[in-house]
């Protein structure tokens, strides 16, 4: 804080008042110390605001030579730094001359301590909450940015290979053998099918972040939808001769969006199949007790070393290595059953070892109301 006054009592006294002071902004967690420098002239203020600009300038109105008012329209606007009238003469005329100005607030003389403080306080937690907006928007705008480059990033190379393809399909350039462009147009629909799960991905994603995703629940059986998400599994999993068992008997309810509990059931199934070896074997284990519902995967597949896995939940986070370079996905899966782990005020873990496999396992609360599920997102995110 500069505190610019030519009387120096005025100036002893506000220090004095301030310099052990500090204030807990319980609204934006954040606690509030000053240290505070003075000035006598209006001259000598602005020569230390251009070498070191305050976070508040508490400013007297009549200095000798210029006025306050005279340094306040030096000064101008600033999104840093809040300007404090204080004068004397504490006339309307002279208060809104000042706020026009861009002062934030107008202190008559005399005031007390406690008066200084109730402005100070006031002017502290205007400051700051007005910058951590602007950090917040600044971290919006950069995690927007970064995720409109990667969902370019993922689109742009299976466009990239389809108009390949498809062009050389068009122009006949792999000659007169119908069983290659048969192999090509194969490539073009994996592809595609890569693309549409990753649009799928992103509208899950932003729904579930957005809070706008219709949610209807109601007493659904893991059991059943965990049946149904092996049978999506099975032609891919008996393609490479991959055994997939259910461990758990059923009925297991619990409350919840039928849609939600599919979507991390089939992201959990998939996941298992697709980056296991072939002959190998997925577990689907269900459990739980009076409160909880607990759903594990195990696979044989590739495994994952520590560093991997901590960083797997991540958004558009894909482990990329030579085992995993022909494997398509998204990089959105995990993120989405995390976040839905989440909505059900549970959680997801990993375990898992290299050229050994991994097991994931998803815990969540049998019992949440909606408004409880919202709160919890939000609270995750912040």
């Amino acid at each position: 804080m500069l505190v610019v006054d030519d009387e120096p009592g005025m100036r002893m006294g506000v220090a004095r008042a301030l310099g052990d002071c500090h204030f807990d902004l319980t609204d934006i967690d954040q606690r509030v110390a000053f240290t505070v420098e003075t000035a006598d002239t209006g001259e000598k203020a602005l020569e230390m605001i251009r070498a070191s600009e305050p976070d508040i300038l508490l400013l007297d109105h009549k200095l000798p030579g210029m006025s306050g008012l005279d340094v306040l329209d030096h000064v101008g606007r600033s999104d840093h730094m809040l300007t404090i009238m204080i004068t004397a003469y504490a006339s309307l005329e002279t208060a809104v001359s000042a706020i026009k100005q861009g002062a934030y607030d107008f202190l008559a003389k005399p005031f007390t301590p406690s008066e200084l403080k109730t402005t100070i306080r006031r002017a502290a937690e205007t400051l700051i909450t007005a910058r951590q907006a602007r950090r917040l928007a600044q971290e919006k705008r950069q995690v927007r940015f970064e995720f409109i480059r990667v969902v370019a990033h993922e689109l742009k190379s299976p466009l990239a290979a389809v108009e390949g393809y498809l062009q050389i399909v068009r122009d006949r350039t792999a000659g007169d053998d119908q069983a290659t462009y048969d192999h090509m147009l194969d490539r073009c629909l994996i592809r595609t099918r890569h693309m549409r799960k990753l649009i799928v991905d992103l509208l899950d994603l932003t729904h579930i972040e957005s809070g706008r995703k219709k949610r209807e629940l109601a007493e659904v059986d893991v059991r059943a939808l965990a049946d149904t998400a092996v049978e999506t599994a099975m032609p891919d999993a008996r393609a490479r001769s991959i055994t997939l068992q259910i461990h758990g008997s059923g009925p297991l309810l619990m409350m919840a969006d039928a849609g939600e509990i599919e979507i991390v059931l089939n992201n959990l199934v998939s996941n298992a199949v697709k980056y296991n070896r072939d002959n190998g074997r997925v577990d689907v284990r269900l459990g739980g007790d009076a409160d909880t519902i607990t759903i594990a995967v195990t696979d044989t597949g590739i495994g994952m070393s520590k560093e991997e896995t901590s960083r797997l939940f991540g958004e558009f986070v894909r482990i990329k290595n030579d085992r995993t370079r022909n494997i398509l996905g998204s990089g959105l899966g995990l993120s989405i059953v995390r976040r839905l782990a989440t909505l059900y005020g549970g959680e997801v873990r990993v375990e898992s070892e290299p050229d050994v496999g991994s097991t994931f396992t998803v815990v969540l609360s049998r019992k949440v109301r909606a408004d409880q599920a919202v709160e919890a997102v939000q609270d995750h995110d912040a």
